[in-house]
């Protein structure tokens, strides 16, 4: 995930790890949970998260939506 540096910046300010940031973010907005990659050890500077999402057929466009909505406001409120 591209993330804005000011993105970057709030997340080591609030001494969190960029990838955290927008996970809670997109709990917090939508609903929808994911992991944080950098738990796994990913190559530092990479911006990422984990999931298993098995939403019915029926939601997942919904999801999707949900998805590039949240990203869409994550980086308009961070440049």
């Amino acid at each position: 995930v591209e993330l804005p540096p000011k993105a970057i910046d709030e997340a080591v300010e609030q001494d969190v790890t960029p990838d955290t940031l927008y996970a809670l973010s997109l709990l917090e907005e939508t609903g929808i949970c994911v992991v944080p990659a950098s738990g796994f050890g990913q190559k530092e500077g990479r911006t990422g998260f984990r999931t298993t999402f098995l939403p019915p057929e029926d939601e997942l466009d919904r999801a999707i939506v949900e998805f590039k909505r949240h990203h869409g406001l994550f980086c308009q409120k961070y440049t």
